[in-house]
């Protein structure tokens, strides 16, 4: 277990899974808002899914600024679904080093976790039975930084689409989020936007790219030039490195970017 403060802005929220996968080791701060653990059916993994995602809206929800932890990026499909009942606009930063923008029709591997921001923008209508009342986010109010590494398919999706994409650069990103005017912006972070050479134990490590210091640079602008009503970090470490040092350090170092202070409880052998 952690241990968790923040200066009073954000309400920590953890879901400790990847898809369907429950994720024992994944870090979790004491004094978190809530942990989101609901008991999953065996059945398919979209359904399990769909269920999980509920768990999560709910205490999303109740959050008033919510900081979501989670081992994956589609659960963001619960963030912004109860951002949507609060806000009639909404705005989406997402810096990734993929551009999660398959969909099941594209996808050459079937992979759910690369299709997170195609189903914040509607392109994945039958992948759920959906409950959370997800409104599509229009590709114009969609901001994607970095996106290095993309599936050809992908590529010629996002082309196509109005999606404004941007390197994941301070000054770029500030200028994006300029464009888009007064409006909340849910802010989304896959850690593997981060040179790979500074993310052991990543699940899907891309190579060279910014470093976590640029990165954090980054989060440091979105909150100074936006109004960042929450954020979410895709914590996205083979389970058996989610809890190590250096992925502890990580995520302190980008959650207090965004004006977030975590204290961690020093788990045993680390």
């Amino acid at each position: 277990m952690t241990d968790h403060r923040t200066d009073g802005a954000w309400d920590l929220i953890v879901t400790p899974w990847h898809l369907d996968e429950h994720i024992p080791a994944f870090p979790i701060p004491v004094a978190a808002a809530q942990a989101v653990r609901p008991a999953l059916p065996a059945g398919p993994v979209p359904t399990r899914m769909s269920l999980l995602h509920r768990a999560a809206l709910d205490a999303v929800t109740q959050a008033a600024r919510p900081l979501v932890l989670s081992g994956d990026c589609p659960t963001s499909r619960a963030v912004v679904a109860g951002l949507q009942r609060r806000h009639r606009e909404l705005a989406v930063l997402w810096l990734d080093a993929h551009g999660d923008f398959n969909t099941p029709a594209i996808s050459t591997s079937d992979y759910i976790g690369g299709m997170a921001l195609a189903m914040l923008t509607g392109r994945t209508p039958d992948l759920f039975d959906d409950t959370l009342d997800l409104r599509p986010v229009p590709d114009t109010s969609v901001v994607l930084a970095d996106a290095r590494d993309l599936d050809p398919a992908e590529r010629d999706a996002l082309t196509v689409s109005h999606v404004r994409r941007v390197s994941a650069d301070p000054a770029a990103i500030t200028s994006a989020l300029d464009q888009l005017g007064p409006i909340p912006v849910y802010l989304h972070l896959d850690i593997d936007v981060i040179d790979g050479a500074q993310l052991p134990g990543a699940r899907f490590p891309s190579g060279t790219g910014p470093s976590l210091a640029q990165i954090e640079e980054c989060l440091t602008a979105a909150c100074a030039n936006a109004d960042i009503t929450a954020a979410y970090l895709a914590c996205a470490w083979l389970p058996e490195h989610a809890d190590d040092r250096t992925s502890r350090q990580t995520i302190t170092r980008l959650t207090a970017a965004l004006g977030a202070n975590l204290e961690w409880r020093e788990p045993d052998g680390n």
